[in-house]
């Protein structure tokens, strides 16, 4: 488990910041995911009816449109391919393992572009954008920071109701 970033340990850069805390949360959902029974991967214990797996899938187009479809500005064949029918999706055939390398290995893309930019440097323009300017890197980062961060605290909760490993 990475340790989390203390405000107090030094960076070179406030992208290595940035970089710390994603690294740390993506790593914080995959080690909760991967501590609970094959069974609580795909069912839901709340309301809203998501299970692990499909919010482990989510996170990873969270990083695809937001850093490759948004300030890359790529063709992305499909930056909404964690939802159907209007809801998270995961396919049977759809392992954790695959799940957790396809997070780890957006991550590694996102860093690094992060390491290749400055923070100030504009997003390409297009789809991503819905016809707005195109936001900032440091914009898009703090937004995904704080996806991951609301959503690990959702598998806090899940993961607590299903015997898991709660916390940071």
């Amino acid at each position: 488990m990475i340790p989390f970033p203390e405000p107090t340990s030094p960076a070179g850069s406030r992208s290595e910041v940035f970089l710390r805390y994603l690294d740390y949360f993506r790593e914080s959902a995959v080690t909760k995911v991967s501590a609970l029974a094959e069974p609580e991967l795909r069912q839901s214990r709340l309301p809203s009816g998501w299970t692990p797996l499909e919010l482990l899938k989510h996170l990873r187009h969270v990083e695809l449109r937001w850093i490759e479809w948004g300030f890359q500005g790529r063709a992305v064949a499909e930056p909404w391919g964690d939802r159907r029918d209007d809801r998270w999706y995961v396919a049977p055939d759809e392992t954790r393992s695959d799940l957790v390398a396809a997070l780890r290995a957006q991550g590694a893309h996102t860093t690094a572009v992060v390491s290749a930019h400055d923070l100030a440097d504009i997003g390409a323009p297009g789809p991503r954008w819905n016809d707005a300017d195109p936001a900032s890197l440091e914009r898009v980062l703090f937004h995904l920071v704080q996806e991951y961060a609301r959503h690990v605290g959702h598998l806090d909760v899940v993961a607590e109701l299903a015997g898991g490993p709660t916390g940071e």
